[in-house]
Formats: C-alpha cells, structure tokens, sequence
C-alpha cells in the first residue's frame, strides 16, 4: 500500500523536534504517522507545501475550464497522488480552517479530467481517482475537539469530506486530531503521538477491512 502524506506548516519537514519557535507539533504527528507506516510496511512519500506555490493563476484556471494539460508543478503533483492508495492531509487548525495552502492544493490538483468527470455542468461528478481507496486528514488544533464540533460546527471536516472528496467519490475523511495542543505537558504530547503511530501502524488496504482503520480522535 502506498500513502502519499501532504504537510501544510510554514516551517516545513524539519520542525518535528523541541527547539522553540521552530518546532511544530503537526510535523511530530507526520513523522509519527510515517513511523506507523514503516512498521506496517507499507511505502509512503510526502510533499511540503512549503515549498511550492499554493496559488491558482489565471493560467490555472484556463487549464481547468478547457480540461487542458496543466502547468508543470500541478502535473507532477497529480502523478503522484495518481500513484497513492491513501492520500493524508497535515495541518495545524487556524481559524477554525485548513491553512492557505491546503485549499490551493485541492483547487489546484483536483482537477476535472484527472480528480473527476461532470459529463453535465453543474450535475453530479464521475470519479476517477480509482485507486485512491481513503483520505485521512491528520490535525493539530487548540480548541477542544467537542467545541470545535457542537460550537464551530467542524468546518474543516465538512469541506474536506461533504465538501471535497465525497463528491468526487472518495466516501469518507477519516480526522485524527490531537486537540488542545496549547495545553498539554510533554508526557501528554508524546502519549498522543503515539497513539497517531499505532493508528497508521493499524492502516490496511479497504479490501482487507470493511471498518475504516483510522477514526475520529479525541
């Protein structure tokens, strides 16, 4: 099984340790969730979205409406999720939402012709991410996860599962947070990342396991 893992922090890949103002828990939840991969054997690659343009162009756009070949970015981007059986989405929860670059990966990447078909504008859209068997999003977040679902209403899983990928096809967002990450001690920190490490370590392919391996988190 092949994960493609997506990490949306300003201070990219490197932040997963404990040197102030250049650590990132959602980098620890990512190295954590690579290390549940290997153990379970199964191969994985990551893109930092810190590294690349987020923004949709006008020439992006163009390419979207004509079903054109997109830019060079874009398709190298495809082909690699193209090749993933499971597609993970890290980012630290701001403003109740996914960071910028998040959103302009999915405008940007899910595009008609390659993500979808809409035989019928404005109708229901045909899928074509066949491979693609699950979508987890993987989240650092200081609100507690109940506020965030009963007050806010949970936008950020709403958009990503109901707004995105559900109508592309893909059934389900699994959302594994760590919540309230301003208050816990290190001991707590670290009793949650590995409860992320055991969760990918459990990862298995959908036609081996008719319940999702990954779940909601408290």
């Amino acid at each position: 099984m092949h994960v493609l893992l997506v990490l949306d922090h300003p201070y990219g890949l490197d932040a997963g340790g404990d040197v102030p103002h250049r650590r990132s828990l959602i980098v620890a939840m990512l190295d954590a969730a690579r290390a549940g991969l290997d153990r379970a054997g199964h191969t994985h690659g990551t893109i930092d979205l810190a590294e690349l343009d987020p923004v949709m162009t006008p020439d992006d756009l163009v390419a979207w409406r004509l079903r054109a070949e997109p830019r060079a970015d874009v398709a190298a981007l495809q082909q690699r999720l193209a090749r993933a059986d499971h597609l993970v989405l890290a980012f630290p929860l701001w403003w109740m939402s996914m960071p910028a670059r998040t959103k302009g990966f999915l405008d940007r990447v899910l595009t008609p012709g390659f993500a979808f078909d809409e035989p019928v504008p404005g109708g229901r859209l045909h899928r074509r991410l066949h491979r693609l068997q699950g979508v987890t999003a993987l989240v650092a977040m200081t609100t507690p996860s109940w506020l965030y679902s009963a007050w806010f209403g949970a936008p950020a899983r709403r958009i990503l599962d109901r707004g995105t990928f559900r109508l592309i096809g893909i059934p389900r967002v699994h959302w594994v947070a760590i919540d309230r990450s301003a208050q816990r001690g290190a001991a707590s920190r670290q009793r949650a990342l590995e409860r992320v490490r055991r969760r990918f370590e459990a990862l298995q392919p959908r036609a081996a396991q008719s319940v999702p391996a990954l779940v909601s988190s408290s």
